[in-house]
């Protein structure tokens, strides 16, 4: 009886790991954080494999938000869930889950709609806290730790709402896996999803990231015909191949600007043109790089600065369409495990996107590589 007593108790607060930063573009410090026990319908992760996506660098060194510090980033994980909290009925300790920076609660008005994945009640979180009582989860000393986008996988363990996690098969291997809960879907989804690429087509991508170099693959998998890469890293020419991209411009070899070269390789502009940059002045670029009467602009980047996009009308006026893209459109629960399948059934390319793995003590190697853009995703292993 006793240890049947002891099993069902509610869990308490464990001590762990994590890399806190303590200001904007701060080097991250490895503290000991305690971690509050799973709220109602949340549940308690082991982080396994973290890995470092270009939006964790840009709100880090972001001094919009000085308020939110310390903070823990970190958001594109797979993990084990370690205990739930009241009400979780979807998951058990043990089962390997994605976390998802945007969640799925199934019941409000566009989670039903079947037309959308901004879900109302468990939606892109800001304020560096969770979802259900604003609270954290997190503190150091007794003084409370901000979250990221209600993930922060930079941590040994963490606390998710359990609308934020989407539950994995227990032999896909976590520390590839976990590109699926953000960069690799993004891009995939904005040429399935968002873009609708269709066969035959003519596609322009700018910045061949991971988010970019999966737009492609995306692409060359609906039989694009032309897939066009753009980047100032000439590196990125024959990464690009690998993953679909059939040419390659590099804008700061150019005489002339980049639109009109892409309009002369594609008989007057792209059909799909793709901004995976996180720069304003590229969607304006991307626009005019795409057809009259039907070209499609998707911009999926998060700009680090002037977050107002400008274009004349006439671009639109003239049949244009101009889209934006979060987490390419998919819905985490519904739509994800599908994704999973694939990359487990080699239908899609993830590991090739790896380039490096770090144990997670060595973190701010990871941030000094995405700055020096030298690398695509570096995997964090949380275990040492």
């Amino acid at each position: 009886m006793a240890a049947d007593a002891a099993s069902s108790s509610p869990p308490a607060a464990i001590t762990c790991r994590a890399a806190v930063a303590w200001g904007p573009g701060q080097p991250l410090v490895m503290e000991e954080v305690e971690v509050a026990p799973p709220g109602a319908m949340e549940i308690r992760v082991k982080v396994v494999s973290t890995s470092v996506c270009r939006s964790d660098v840009t709100a880090w060194q972001s001094k919009a938000q000085p308020d939110l510090f310390p903070r823990i980033f970190g958001h594109e994980a797979s993990g084990v869930v370690e205990s739930v909290g009241e009400g979780v009925t979807e998951f058990q300790v043990g089962d390997h889950v994605l976390t998802v920076f945007i969640g799925e609660c199934q019941s409000c008005k566009h989670c039903v709609s079947g037309k959308s994945n901004m879900c109302q009640k468990l939606g892109l979180e800001r304020k560096g806290v969770m979802h259900s009582d604003q609270m954290t989860r997190f503190s150091v000393k007794g003084k409370p730790v901000y979250h990221y986008c209600a993930v922060s996988s930079f941590s040994e363990y963490t606390v998710v709402h359990s609308g934020c996690a989407v539950k994995v098969g227990l032999t896909v291997p976590m520390d590839r896996v976990c590109l699926l809960s953000c960069g690799v879907s993004a891009g995939l989804g904005a040429a399935w999803n968002v873009a609708d690429v269709s066969e035959g087509s003519s596609v322009v991508i700018f910045g061949l990231g991971t988010v970019g170099l999966s737009v492609a693959q995306g692409a060359k998998l609906r039989g694009a015909s032309k897939i066009i890469g753009v980047d100032t890293n000439p590196e990125k020419q024959e990464k690009g191949k690998a993953f679909g991209v059939t040419d390659f411009i590099n804008p700061n070899e150019l005489s002339e600007p980049v639109q009109q070269v892409i309009k002369r390789m594609t008989d007057g502009g792209a059909d799909y043109s793709f901004e995976c940059v996180g720069d304003t002045g590229v969607v304006s670029t991307a626009l005019q790089s795409c057809s009259d009467g039907w070209g499609v602009t998707v911009t999926l980047g998060v700009p680090k600065a002037k977050p107002e996009v400008s274009a004349h009308y006439a671009f639109l006026l003239s049949g244009r369409t101009l889209k934006g893209s979060l987490f390419g459109g998919w819905r985490p629960k519904s739509d994800l495990p599908s994704l999973v399948n694939k990359y487990a059934d080699k239908e899609i390319q993830v590991d090739g996107l790896v380039t490096h793995d770090i144990p997670f003590g060595d973190i701010n190697r990871a941030l000094e590589l995405m700055l020096e853009s030298k690398c695509l995703r570096c995997v964090i292993h949380m275990s040492q």
